[in-house]
């Protein structure tokens, strides 16, 4: 038998009721490229640890997915994500030992962690 591997995430995938919106959201918020059409393609992003994704799975009274962005200044970015209609749902607060995070939802409500090292 070969020899059994991790399988990474290697996609991700947002359902947005308007994508027109919601692009322009990630594109300002981010300065993602994502692309026109039906289909609105997000390219991979520059300064992304090389090995790829990692995660966590923890308990809670709904399932969702939450994505987690480094940002540069975590104060600028809550600001701006409420500027371009998003809310913010927890301020800048420290981990021990670790990162910054705060969180926000866009414009349709999914949650975005923001990290800043």
């Amino acid at each position: 038998m070969a020899v059994d591997w991790s399988r990474p995430v290697v996609h991700w995938e947002m359902v947005a009721r308007d994508p027109d919106a919601q692009a322009e959201f990630y594109r300002r918020m981010f300065h993602w490229k994502i692309g026109d059409g039906d289909l609105k393609v997000v390219a991979a992003g520059l300064g992304a640890p090389q090995q790829g994704l990692d995660g966590h799975i923890m308990g809670g009274p709904q399932p969702s997915f939450v994505l987690y962005v480094q940002v540069a200044d975590i104060g600028a970015s809550t600001a701006l994500a409420s500027e371009l209609g998003g809310r913010v749902t927890a301020e800048p607060f420290d981990l021990p030992a670790g990162p910054t995070i705060a969180f926000v939802e866009d414009p349709e409500g999914n949650r975005l962690g923001l990290v800043q090292q």
